[in-house]
């Protein structure tokens, strides 16, 4: 990236700043992506796991808002990333008789008819009404007086991190130059306008000047950060709000569909998730490390407690395998409540050379990396195709669809249960051949992890040679899930990881131990933080483990 000018260069690796990049390079623009840390290391890898319109906010009246997210959740479930996102049904109870069913089955009967309107809702079943007697067959975790009927209807989910490190990987087949562990110190000046960035090599050290015609600053939560770079007080800022969520066994709460409950501030997901639930979320404004929110003893109690008020077998914190924080980044100003902050972005071009963007959500990332580039776009003064990628879709998504439905011929050919094979293509596509390329060449990688069985070893080691993981942290808790779907947090598997990716990465046995005892003390370090009674204590707990492996 520094040995010629690009045309752009995008700083932040989550979703926005991974959408960006490929709406660059698919433009034709030569563009340049670089994270301080691991891709989608920040919020795009601690959300809930949704692609959805946003049906609570047809409550708030925000129609441009839910017609433009339930677009995007029909092009991604049905042309950009099948493979990764898929339907997912929600049981919404109703507690109330008549008025209730009335105006919650208008909203979702809404809600509906806009995604179909809009063309993108044939990949989804329409809602249905139910009554308490069917719910709780559909449902039969809940308490018989919790309920007096049902709603049911669709939405979607993915992999949130695992979706970056496919927008990543595409961005660079179009051309993108990608880098993680690059961190921003500043922003190269000639008189008023930003003419690039000076980037520090987080782990080999040295500091890269590197110029583009056109930054771009897509650092979510940290933007007001970013911005201060550039000794310009922004046109918006942008306050964090933290969300956690509980991961919990499926056998803990016997139902064949998600839930959707409303409490005193927002809504209450209970969402399937493999062998497991998400319970989320809360949504409480945080002001302390960005980097790594801590959850606290308080917020355990807060989702127990409300998703304890509908379950027949209400769960405790032995339930509880797994804890995760994330930060929304949501436009401050609006309303004194974080909850009530606006969901929409915005674009702003506060000098020129440099655009923000900031604000949205998960689903709507790549109308805000279309509108980012072109703010860019018009900076660039020459003449650029318009954004093509409503028409692009993530690797490993063509031929998908094929591949499924020869699974079962793929797990003769290789010798893997159905099962796995299942596993592999909706977590890599089409790209899943990769994978079993590897264990052909050595088969002691088709075996599972010793102490997270829902993982092949191969994956591990395609981590840390497809998928740009550097460290032992960067595959246990993005490429894979282990960290949150094992009662031992991932501490029983750090090892088995580390020496899987060592021969890929170079490490010797000195590094191995590193990148274990540091895991391990990250691991201590957030449960110690969910043990403390609120965010301070819980912060300082968190920031006991540090953030860099030694190399």
């Amino acid at each position: 990236m520094a040995e010629h000018e690009l045309d752009v260069l995008v700083v932040g690796g989550g979703v926005v700043g991974a959408g960006t990049a490929l709406d660059a390079a698919t433009r034709g623009l030569s563009t340049g992506l670089v994270e301080a840390r691991d891709w989608a290391s920040g919020t795009s890898s601690r959300s809930s796991k949704l692609i959805h319109g946003g049906l609570r906010y047809l409550e708030m009246l925000d129609f441009v808002l839910v017609r433009e997210a339930l677009k995007e959740r029909g092009l991604l479930l049905e042309r950009i990333a099948p493979h990764l996102v898929r339907p997912v049904p929600f049981l919404y109870p109703l507690q109330h008789k008549g008025w209730e069913r009335l105006y919650a089955g208008a909203g979702v009967a809404l809600y509906d008819t806009m995604a179909m309107a809009r063309g993108h809702g044939r990949g989804l079943p329409v809602h249905r009404h139910l009554t308490r007697r069917h719910a709780l067959r559909v449902a039969p975790c809940l308490r018989k007086d919790a309920l007096v009927g049902a709603l049911q209807y669709y939405d979607a989910q993915m992999d949130d991190a695992r979706f970056v490190v496919n927008l990543v990987r595409t961005a660079a087949a179009y051309g993108a130059k990608t880098a993680n562990g690059a961190r921003v110190t500043g922003f190269l000046r000639e008189g008023e306008r930003v003419v690039g960035a000076r980037v520090q090599d987080v782990e080999g050290g040295g500091e890269y000047e590197i110029r583009a015609r056109q930054v771009v600053n897509a650092t979510g939560v940290w933007t007001d950060d970013t911005q201060a770079m550039v000794g310009e007080r922004g046109q918006f800022h942008v306050r964090a709000s933290k969300g956690i969520h509980l991961v919990v066994p499926k056998d803990r709460i016997h139902s064949t569909t998600g839930l959707i409950l409303r409490t005193e501030k927002s809504v209450l997901f209970v969402i399937p998730w493999g062998r497991h639930w998400i319970v989320g979320t809360t949504d409480t404004d945080w002001d302390l490390d960005k980097a790594h929110p801590a959850a606290s003893s308080a917020d355990i109690d807060y989702l127990l407690e409300h998703v304890n008020s509908v379950l027949a077998v209400p769960l405790t914190r032995d339930d509880v395998e797994g804890v995760y924080a994330g930060l929304r980044p949501l436009l401050a100003g609006e309303s004194d409540a974080t909850s009530k902050l606006s969901r929409e972005h915005t674009v702003a071009h506060p000098v020129p050379g440099l655009v923000v963007v900031a604000g949205g959500k998960y689903t709507t990332y790549r109308v805000m990396a279309k509108d980012a580039v072109d703010a860019a776009v018009h900076g660039l003064d020459v003449r650029v195709a318009d954004c093509v990628t409503e028409d692009t879709p993530l690797v490993g998504a063509e031929g998908y669809h094929a591949l499924w439905n020869a699974r079962a011929r793929t797990a003769a050919r290789t010798g893997l249960h159905t099962v796995r094979v299942e596993h592999l293509l909706q977590r890599y596509g089409a790209m899943a051949e990769e994978v079993l390329d590897l264990i052909a060449s050595d088969p002691a990688l088709g075996e599972p992890l010793g102490a997270a069985d829902d993982y092949l070893r191969a994956e591990i080691a395609y981590a840390a040679s497809h998928e740009g993981a550097r460290h032992l942290d960067d595959v246990l808790t993005r490429r894979t899930r282990i960290s949150i779907e094992t009662f031992d947090r991932g501490a029983r598997s750090a090892r088995e990881a580390a020496e899987l990716m060592a021969p890929v990465l170079g490490w010797d046995k000195d590094q191995i131990e590193r990148e274990v005892r540091h895991y391990e003390k990250r691991v201590e370090a957030e449960r110690e933080s969910q043990r403390q009674p609120d965010d301070l204590t819980a912060d300082a707990a968190r920031l006991g483990a540090p953030d860099i492996v030694p190399l």
